[in-house]
């Protein structure tokens, strides 16, 4: 009996997961497909209903229903609480959904491969949405000295509330403005969706981390390499947050190597 898993959002067209799980799922010889499944907002609840009739094993969520799946889970994982979100369900062998994140250790992963040690470091996050949150709690874990830069300052202190982190707080163009200080900036804003960039100050060679990818990231990429800065990308987080929801479902870790190549080809983008 073939397993369904699969990516639930709305829009969700455009997402590389299929393409990642389907090569880890032929690499394994597994007995399972992974599918791109549009929900539009407030039905996850039905369709979790529905598609545990197709013999579903788990999915990953994105937006809008991150909230709403750990809401309907049944349990959940301390990190997924932590956020105040899931991006993985897991089918629990007596019913019912089990919650985690792995956002934040996909996040994490991609700092030890780019060998980036942010313990003790200053680190300015730009945003304070829902992607921050996951971001802030991994800084928080691996002991950086966090400032989080976003438009209102209300949602950024209800971000440190929130979740428990310490952090200072400015607006956003101070953080910009004073970015070239921190060791590491990093970029959860979506502004790189519309084409849109942002006026970096000259760096010294620090990394500028932006979680987004391929065309979402070319502009701030474009103006980050001018200033100086090293431009890494989210395809790294992507895959590994993939490859610890695969786990999470099999088991099993996967090689990210190939599969991250692949990725990076697909999307046309380099690091």
């Amino acid at each position: 009996m073939t397993w369904l898993l699969g990516v639930i959002g709305d829009p969700v067209s455009h997402s590389l997961s299929p393409v990642i799980h389907n090569m880890w799922i032929r690499e394994h010889g597994l007995d399972a497909s992974y599918e791109a499944l549009r929900v539009e907002r407030g039905d996850l609840g039905s369709a979790l209903e529905t598609l545990v009739q197709r013999n579903a094993l788990g999915f990953n969520i994105t937006l809008p229903h991150k909230e709403d799946a750990l809401a309907l889970a049944d349990e959940a994982s301390d990190i997924a609480r932590r956020i105040g979100a899931a991006n993985t369900l897991i089918r629990r062998e007596q019913g019912g959904w089990r919650a985690e994140n792995t956002d934040a250790p996909g996040f994490v992963r991609s700092l030890l491969d780019a060998n980036i040690d942010v313990a003790g470091r200053r680190v300015t996050l730009l945003g304070a949405g829902g992607s921050a949150r996951a971001v802030a709690i991994s800084l928080m874990d691996l002991r950086a000295d966090i400032t989080i830069a976003n438009r209102t300052r209300e949602r950024a202190e209800a971000l440190v509330s929130e979740t428990g982190i310490q952090a200072n707080i400015c607006s956003l163009e101070q953080g910009i403005e004073e970015a070239a200080t921190a060791d590491l900036v990093v970029n959860t804003l979506s502004l790189g969706h519309s084409g849109a960039s942002l006026e970096l100050p000259q760096a010294a060679g620090q990394f500028f981390y932006d979680i987004s990818y391929g065309k979402a990231a070319a502009a701030i990429r474009a103006e980050a390499l001018a200033r100086n800065w090293q431009h890494m990308d989210g395809l790294s987080m992507l895959v590994s947050q993939a490859a610890y929801s695969f786990e999470h479902w099999f088991g099993i870790l996967p090689e990210m190597k190939d599969v991250l190549a692949h990725c990076r080809k697909l999307v046309g983008a380099t690091t």
